[in-house]
């Protein structure tokens, strides 16, 4: 099994204002998902910090897991090693997320089936700084 991430599916996750709960996210501005949950920020999304220290970044609030986030989650990015994303794509799957992003060497071919079995787009393996640039987002 090989994902293929859908162009369109990135098109409306990065143009589509919502909430994104950026999952390892903490204030460690040395921390590709600092920068990273900065520039999707600036896309005009609207983000949450999860990460277990609960820490605000950005002016964003911070919860410790996804099921402390109680508003609607559009999609949980996931900056978290390929072994631990499973658990995540089960978390978010559980909250009721719409979307799953798992970043750029965050791969998991089993979470993402679940992910899409569960009705939830899937985007893996890339970033929203590669995608949207490449898309002519930006």
């Amino acid at each position: 099994m090989s994902h293929t991430n859908d162009p369109d599916v990135i098109r409306r996750l990065l143009t589509t204002p919502g909430l994104w709960a950026v999952v390892g996210l903490s204030q460690n501005p040395k921390r590709t998902a600092y920068g990273i949950a900065k520039y999707v920020k600036d896309l005009g999304m609207e983000i949450v910090a999860v990460h277990p220290k609960a820490e605000s970044v950005h002016g964003a609030p911070g919860h410790a897991s996804l099921a402390d986030v109680k508003v609607p989650i559009d999609v949980v990015d996931i900056f978290v090693r390929s072994e631990l994303a499973g658990d995540v794509v089960d978390q978010a799957i559980a909250v009721g997320a719409e979307a799953v992003w798992l970043q750029l060497g965050v791969i998991d071919e089993a979470a993402a089936q679940r992910a899409r079995e569960a009705g939830l787009d899937v985007v893996m393996d890339t970033c929203p700084a590669m995608e949207a640039p490449r898309l002519g987002l930006v």
